[in-house]
């Protein structure tokens, strides 16, 4: 195996008007529009997703309800309590827990923690708005991951743009077809293929 595919999905936008606590805070009309558009890019342009590890948050698992529902084949979904207001480096050793058998694997999650991980991961600073889906390689096993060792393929908010050439390191450039906004589209490998939390 050359390596694994992580995705990374920050949940849609939720509703702020609503008197709850944060973890039960729901989504907003517009998120409920959001998540959707997420799925139908992982439908078009991901292989096989083995499972998604999904925050308990509301928000997060009513955007992977919606998500899911876009995929020909739905993943397992395990929640786990550790994504919820996560660190990066707390992502990571969730990610490093992911169960040898799974190649793709999707994390649904919180600001900071997602663009904390994304950055340790591959080194790139990515903005990670509502619905917006980052997806990288890492090489090895989940275990193996470490700062730096990932390449970020692409990231965004769906529906998207072309991106002409790899996703690249820091300090870099990638030409991107202009005129539309969102996610890169890009063609996965075979199978495994202040800030508002």
């Amino acid at each position: 195996m050359n390596g694994r595919t992580l995705i990374l999905l920050r949940h849609a936008k939720s509703d702020w008007s609503v008197a709850s606590s944060d973890i039960d805070r729901p989504l907003a009309k517009r998120g409920r529009r959001q998540a959707p558009e997420a799925g139908r890019w992982l439908a078009a342009n991901i292989g096989d997703i083995g499972l998604a590890v999904v925050s308990p948050a509301t928000r997060a698992r009513s955007t992977w309800d919606l998500v899911a529902a876009e995929l020909d084949v739905r993943p397992p979904p395990r929640i786990d309590e550790r994504v919820y207001e996560a660190s990066g480096d707390e992502l990571l050793a969730v990610v490093g827990d992911l169960p040898d058998d799974v190649e793709t694997a999707i994390l649904v999650g919180h600001n900071p923690g997602l663009e904390d991980l994304i950055d340790s991961l591959t080194g790139e600073s990515t903005r990670m708005t509502t619905s917006a889906l980052a997806v990288l390689t890492i090489p090895g096993s989940w275990r193996t991951a470490a700062p730096h060792a990932a390449t970020l393929r692409t990231s965004g908010r769906p529906p998207g743009w072309r991106v002409t050439s790899p996703c690249t390191r820091r300090g870099s450039s990638t030409t991107r077809t202009p005129g539309s906004a969102g996610i890169p589209r890009v063609s996965p490998p075979a199978p495994p293929g202040g800030r508002k939390p």
